[in-house]
């Protein structure tokens, strides 16, 4: 049987809520609806490009995402800097959507989910107000921006998905 992308039921984010409770479901919100822009497709759907000669698809997304969601939650607001990249390195700065393959789709999501799960428990009972040295200039980011940036990185790439997803099998969504 060919392996397709999991459905995944998202849950609206609540509309009045604590901020760190607003912030936590709004960014679980996006990292649902990215994956559920990929429900039901196989690799070889999900290495399909947008748009010659772009190499913007949906498994990049999901890996690249991976690779985001590692960078801000462990390796800069946790100070993991051991972890490393998981698909970029200094001679493929953008191999989260240059080495994709098809047949790696199914761990490409497991990777994913396991990246989630390690940022959501990297600042678990951690304040947003905590902060950390930008990477760019050293002036302290908090841990709110992260949340707030993050948010913001999926809402972008998740509209990129609605069009990738559509150039596939003409499914568009919300």
């Amino acid at each position: 049987m060919t392996w397709t992308a999991p459905d995944v039921q998202r849950t609206d984010p609540p509309r009045t809520a604590d901020e760190r409770t607003s912030l936590a479901a709004w960014l679980a919100f996006h990292r649902a609806t990215l994956v559920w822009k990929c429900n039901g497709l196989t690799g070889d759907q999900l290495v399909i490009a947008s748009a010659e000669p772009s190499s913007l698809t949906l498994l990049g997304l999901v890996r690249h995402m991976a690779e985001v969601e590692r960078w801000w939650f462990r390796r800069q607001f946790g100070r993991m800097s051991e972890l490393g990249d998981l698909y970029c390195s200094e001679d493929m700065p953008d191999g989260d959507f240059d080495l994709i393959d098809a047949a790696r789709a199914e761990a490409d999501f497991a990777t994913f989910e396991a990246e989630c799960r390690a940022a959501d428990k990297a600042v678990h009972g951690r304040s947003l107000d905590e902060t950390f040295p930008s990477p760019r200039d050293g002036a302290p980011i908090d841990l709110r921006w992260v949340y707030t940036h993050m948010i913001e990185e999926y809402a972008r790439h998740n509209g990129h998905a609605d069009l990738i997803r559509e150039r596939i099998d003409g499914v568009t969504g919300d």
